[in-house]
């Protein structure tokens, strides 16, 4: 289905990102690079170089890299059916489990330095701001998907009552997406292409299972059924025999 990757000097390009993404040093590397976003900040926040309101803004980068690697969480899979490199989908585990654990500096920055942990005044502004309402609806999914996404929870669920839970983190990126819509003032591009990648997201990953069905459904059409005795005078099908091997038509 994937178009061949152009190949260069007669190297495998697909075979050669393969063998690069499966390695054990793949992993490590990816976890690393992750983590750069939040030691940035914290780097920013130490030498006073995040502005006048460093609490605001360390809320702002941890939501909008949450929102970020829910996103690249998504586009691994169409990203592996476009270029056939299987090797992508082994981060699509680790890469939503950051987008939980920004989710979660985010919330965590915004109750704990912000607020003061001033729950009903945190109750208020959930109650009062939609787009707060919002943001903790698509956290709360997040929150399950994370909770569920061990192997041992998918034992537990069974594969299919784990993969209809987890095509919630399609909910959980569309209500991100309106948080940080509704969240700005005015109109302005950045959320918006994020809702547009999004969305475009959804719906690759959506066409290509439908057109995947009908073609499936027109392979796995039902056969004419055949009448038993015009089976048996064409041969479609043996001649029934009792126990003792003889033939009820004989018998008769």
């Amino acid at each position: 289905m994937a178009a061949p990757l152009a190949s260069g000097g007669g190297v495998d390009l697909r075979a050669a990102a393969n063998a690069a993404l499966t390695s054990r040093w793949a992993k490590p590397v990816v976890f690393t690079l992750a983590l750069v976003p939040l030691v940035w900040t914290v780097w920013l926040a130490y030498t006073g170089e995040l502005g006048a309101e460093p609490v605001l803004e360390s809320v702002k980068a941890s939501g909008l890299w949450a929102l970020r690697f829910l996103l690249i969480a998504l586009a691994l899979t169409p990203l592996r059916m476009l270029t056939g490199v299987a090797g992508l989908a082994r981060f699509r585990r680790m890469l939503g489990l950051f987008a939980f654990f920004y989710a979660a500096v985010h919330l965590s920055t915004y109750v704990g330095l912000d607020q003061f942990f001033d729950w009903p005044a945190i109750w208020k502004e959930i109650v009062k701001r939609p787009y707060i309402t919002v943001g903790m609806g698509a956290f709360l999914i997040l929150t399950a998907l994370a909770a569920t996404s061990t192997d041992g929870m998918v034992k537990r669920l069974g594969g299919k009552r784990w993969r209809a839970l987890h095509k919630a983190v399609f909910v959980a990126g569309l209500a991100g997406c309106l948080h940080f819509i509704m969240l700005v003032k005015g109109w302005q591009t950045a959320p918006l292409v994020y809702a547009l990648i999004c969305i475009g997201l959804l719906a690759f990953r959506r066409w290509p299972i439908r057109l995947g069905q009908r073609k499936d459904g027109r392979r796995k059409e039902a056969p004419v059924r055949t009448r038993p005795a015009a089976a048996l005078r064409s041969g479609e099908a043996p001649a029934p025999h009792f126990p003792d091997g003889s033939s009820p038509v004989r018998r008769s």
